[in-house]
């Protein structure tokens, strides 16, 4: 996405930005020049951090726009390598809207993704239900298991894809079990919310629901990750396995609430079965683990009033 208006910065508020700024600044620029055949320099910044778990900004030379972000991780070149992975996935097989790749760079500090920026609209109901469509032509891509045949990353998390012939089985050896124990790991888990996630994860085949077809997913389909255009909605930040839809559409506005034309755009191209709306706070609990393990406490409270409906 790009800044909807121009706006006057000072070469000091970009410097500010660490994408902006030397030493991250030329790597950059090189990068981008090499793409774009010409020389291009940042003039302009916008410093997107708070919408993502990296440093990331949108960056411009005033004509052309990337978006750039930024890992000190010691796989950080793993993660962003299996990022393009998936939505080269999302693209070639449900034909979705991408951002165009430009490199990834290893640099001293870590490493950096850059992709080409899109232009960004404010979203209208018909951008909404363009959201809905969007997650429902990604989950028409079938497959024969639950899984994928490479890992992945939910955010910063290692995500298990090995695999699997059953949904709950699934669910709980390569969601539940492992975003629990990362939990306890990260020393935010009270012994008694302990207790009751494991108590729910005993439950777990009695509240699945009826047998499904594995369908390919986005894997971290809060809203924010599908930015509205003109042309449609473009897809970012994906976690892609073959799972249960209703995990897509659970995670839709699991951070924040989304009007009804999300949902109606998704029967546009398929049903929900109407057991979702119990189901939902269910498949939220392996996101709401997760934010746990990075953020906290921040995330316990939802954790626990999801994890006690189920038990």
């Amino acid at each position: 996405m790009t800044p909807k208006n121009k706006y006057h910065q000072t070469q000091a508020q970009i410097r500010s930005i660490r994408l902006a700024s030397n030493p991250l600044r030329i790597p950059v620029e090189q990068v981008v020049s090499e793409y774009t055949r010409r020389r291009w320099t940042i003039k302009d910044a916008r410093d997107m951090t708070e919408f993502a778990c990296h440093p990331c900004a949108i960056l411009s030379d005033g004509s052309y726009s990337v978006f750039a972000k930024f890992s000190e991780a010691a796989n950080g070149l793993e993660q962003f390598e299996i990022e393009l992975a998936g939505l080269r996935l999302l693209s070639e097989c449900s034909g979705v809207l991408t951002p165009t790749p430009i490199g990834i760079i290893s640099v001293p500090s870590g490493s950096i993704l850059v992709l080409e920026a899109v232009q960004e609209v404010d979203r209208a109901p018909r951008h909404w239900r363009q959201i809905g469509q969007t997650l429902a032509r990604i989950h028409k891509t079938k497959w024969d298991r639950f899984g994928l045949e490479t890992h992945g990353f939910f955010g910063p998390l290692y995500q298990d894809n090995t695999p699997m012939s059953d949904w709950p089985t699934f669910y709980v050896e390569r969601r539940l079990w492992p975003g629990l124990r990362l939990a306890i790991d990260s020393g935010n888990m009270p012994p008694d919310v302990i207790r009751q996630v494991e108590m729910l994860i005993s439950r777990i085949p009695e509240l699945c629901g009826s047998e499904i077809v594995p369908s390919l997913l986005h894997g971290d389909a809060q809203q924010n990750n599908f930015i509205s255009t003109e042309m449609g909605s473009v897809v970012i930040d994906p976690a892609v396995y073959y799972g249960n839809p209703e995990m897509d559409l659970a995670f839709i506005d699991y951070f924040q609430t989304v009007p009804n034309d999300v949902f109606d755009g998704y029967q546009d191209e398929l049903p929900i079965d109407p057991g979702f709306w119990e189901r939902r706070d269910l498949w939220r609990v392996w996101g709401y683990l997760g934010c746990v393990t990075v953020d906290g406490s921040l995330y316990l409270g939802k954790l626990i009033e999801a994890v006690q409906k189920y038990i």
